[in-house]
């Protein structure tokens, strides 16, 4: 197989302090004053796994962190990854107004593309937080300039998730000329079932041999990419462990001791690139790319 037919699948990071995650923050009631901020080293730790995988990524990164942790944004950039948006705050779309969404977005927007340099394409709502009430999202998103969301997990859970919406890149949404494409997260489909082989607390509890061979599966059955995301406070074991019920506790540091050598083992048997890299193959002419300034 030619290297312009073989599959690439998307590798994306989200950017946020480990007490930005919606289950920390209902751990601890909202409050995180004197938690000590951990997300440049973090970060740093992944780019240096990613260095010495000589693999791209695509990083979404919270405004608010970009805001106060500049450099760290400016040396994904420079490293040559693609900086995307995660919100500005890491607060759910859920129940927010459209007219508070759309400012919030713009915010995030503009100081990415001033600190990293490059123009920004893609947002992923926090916690894959657009659900059917929020399909007025979509069309905010578009007119402030995104091209791609990945907001979607075709899976059953209880949180997130829409187990009838497609499982590969497609057009979400289109008015006239604009258009917004939909990356979702990465499944395997056996049985009749969709299930989740695209990162995050499932990489981490379940062997990593199991998720690689559901995405080999993915690309060489369906010929499609697979869309894969962690957290860089995934790879931060040493990360403050406040008093939280037993089942937060568990699906917030489950598997944190071994998730860089999953990872690390991970990036070396599968192909994977930037989510630019991955639309501009999979869907041709989708993505209008413009020059970083």
């Amino acid at each position: 197989m030619s290297n312009r037919d073989r599959v690439v699948n998307a590798l994306t990071i989200d950017v946020e302090e480990y007490y930005h995650a919606t289950i920390f923050q209902e751990a601890v009631g909202g409050v995180t004053t004197g938690l000590e901020s951990r997300v440049d080293s973090s970060t740093e730790r992944v780019l240096a796994l990613l260095a010495d995988s000589g693999v791209k990524a695509t990083f979404f990164v919270l405004g608010e962190v970009a805001a106060e942790h500049p450099a760290i944004v400016r040396k994904i950039a420079q490293e040559g990854h693609e900086v995307a948006c995660h919100d500005y705050h890491h607060t759910l779309v859920f129940g927010r107004r459209p007219q508070v969404f759309r400012e919030e977005i713009r915010r995030a927007k503009a100081v990415l593309e001033d600190v990293g340099g490059q123009p920004v394409l893609g947002y992923r709502a926090p916690s894959f937080s657009i659900g059917p009430d929020e399909r007025w999202a979509y069309a905010i998103l578009a007119e402030e300039g995104f091209q791609y969301d990945s907001s979607v997990y075709p899976i059953m859970h209880d949180r997130y998730g829409d187990r009838e919406a497609p499982r590969f890149p497609y057009e979400i949404w289109r008015r006239g000329d604009q258009k917004l494409l939909e990356f979702p997260i990465g499944t395997v489909r056996l049985g009749g079932v969709n299930l989740p082989i695209g990162g995050g607390g499932y990489f981490r509890l379940l062997p990593g041999g199991l998720i690689e061979a559901g995405i080999r599966r993915v690309n060489v059955r369906e010929r499609q990419p697979v869309m894969f995301y962690f957290h860089p406070w995934e790879l931060d074991p040493g990360q403050p462990r406040p008093a939280m019920a037993w089942h937060r506790r568990f699906r917030h540091y489950v598997g944190q001791q071994r998730h860089e050598a999953k990872l690390a083992q991970l990036l070396r048997n599968v192909p994977f690139g930037t989510v630019r890299e991955a639309l501009q193959r999979s869907l041709p002419g989708a993505l209008v790319l413009q020059e970083s300034r």
